[in-house]
């Protein structure tokens, strides 16, 4: 199951869903393929890519969140053991998006999403300090995001794959150069789980 987290104000109509979408069509393969739309509640979020999992005909699951959708797959990759592919994704979005209370436009199809404290509050309660087994992840940053700071992310993400693109920008507006990478490690076999010493 490949599992596509939007980020804020985003939507399924995002570019980057839009163009693995199409792909994962063009292989016959979009039985794999989920990408809801969020609520704006971080638990509810998280919440509805755990019942989207539970749901799956398969436990092989990879994660794929694109800035706030990448904290969100951390968290999930770390409960879960997930897979997970992180697009510029955010490490302290409650930090970042104290400045986004209230009522905010989306960013497809008009409406709005409402910020509330206890949403930070919420974020607050998925950070993940440091991730473990790095071979989990594959991290794409871009030098020239405009929104988040690529160096804070390598920061947070060290020993993982890593394909650092020179400028750039948040949507990583090029991203089908790097979808076959992404979907190659979606492709991997499942994490193994690490053997425990006997008694």
């Amino acid at each position: 199951m490949i599992l596509y987290l939007h980020g804020f104000r985003s939507s399924p109509q995002s570019f980057k869903a839009r163009v693995m979408h199409a792909r994962l069509a063009e292989l016959g393969r979009l039985g794999e393929w989920q990408c809801p739309p969020l609520p704006v509640s971080p638990c509810d979020a998280v919440a509805l890519a755990e019942s989207l999992a539970a749901n799956a005909k398969t436990s092989d699951v990879t994660v794929v969140g694109s800035s706030l959708g990448g904290y969100y797959a951390t968290y999930l990759a770390e409960k879960h053991g997930w897979r997970a592919v992180l697009l510029n994704p955010a490490v302290v979005p409650q930090r970042d998006l104290s400045h986004f209370l209230g009522e905010q436009p989306l960013w497809h199809g008009g409406g709005t999403i409402t910020v509330l404290p206890r949403h930070l509050d919420e974020l607050r309660a998925l950070a993940v300090a440091s991730i473990t087994r790095p071979e989990r992840y594959y991290l794409i940053a871009a030098t020239g995001d405009e929104v988040l700071d690529y160096r804070t992310m390598l920061d947070h993400y060290p020993g993982v794959r890593t394909t650092l693109i020179q400028g750039g920008d948040h949507a990583i507006s090029d991203f089908p150069n790097y979808l076959a990478d992404v979907i190659a490690f979606c492709d991997q076999a499942p994490p193994a789980v690490r053997a425990t010493a006997a008694a």
